[in-house]
């Protein structure tokens, strides 16, 4: 199972609580500036209820993007330790973007967020039932850049890939039944069309 690693810049976004990342698959680490002095009971509880799965980084030092700094070079030293990770930054610091298109351009998986709630996979991982899911994959196929499978078996590989290849083959299935019963996409001969295509 993919480890999912969540770097919290706490200088810029301040979460009311974790308690969405409490799961095997998610590391949190949360960083602190040199003047930060408080953390909320809501998010330390949290953290310390994950035990390994959650640390503090306190910055040393202070100065323009030295937080930044200290998030890239811990994301450095994760990513050659853990290749097949996924980094998600959550900071409102566009800053950070460049930093991100680096990271995919080498094969690093990676993503910033303005909250946790928006992680794609954290809504992805809190949807448990085949409505729920299949809610969220019609959602993404209604992208304008999102390429809309044309087989059933590139339609359940992109489910597949979508859900963090979390979900077993009659999930994946289920998931399509529901599209197809919400009249989404009719499906023929191993053939998918969509509704709103026709």
């Amino acid at each position: 199972m993919r480890t999912n690693y969540v770097m919290i810049d706490f200088e810029s976004v301040q979460p009311n609580s974790l308690e969405l990342l409490h799961r095997d698959h998610f590391r949190v680490l949360v960083f602190v500036g040199a003047n930060q002095t408080k953390v909320p009971f809501e998010v330390a509880s949290v953290l310390q209820a994950m035990g390994e799965n959650a640390e503090y980084v306190k910055i040393s030092g202070s100065g323009k993007n030295a937080l930044d700094f200290h998030i890239a070079f811990r994301i450095g030293q994760l990513s050659e330790q853990d290749p097949k990770a996924f980094f998600h930054i959550i900071s409102k610091d566009k800053g950070f973007d460049p930093l991100i298109t680096y990271l995919k351009c080498r094969g690093i998986l990676a993503a910033r967020a303005n909250s946790i709630d928006s992680i794609a996979f954290v809504r992805t991982a809190n949807a448990k039932t085949s409505e729920e899911r299949a809610q969220l994959f019609m959602a993404k196929l209604d992208q304008p850049k999102f390429t809309k499978p044309r087989t059933i078996k590139t339609l359940g590989s992109a489910i597949g890939a979508f859900f963090q290849k979390q979900l077993a083959d009659d999930e994946i299935a289920a998931v399509i039944g529901v599209m197809e019963k919400a009249g989404f996409i009719m499906v023929g001969d191993g053939k998918v069309s969509y509704a709103s295509a026709a």
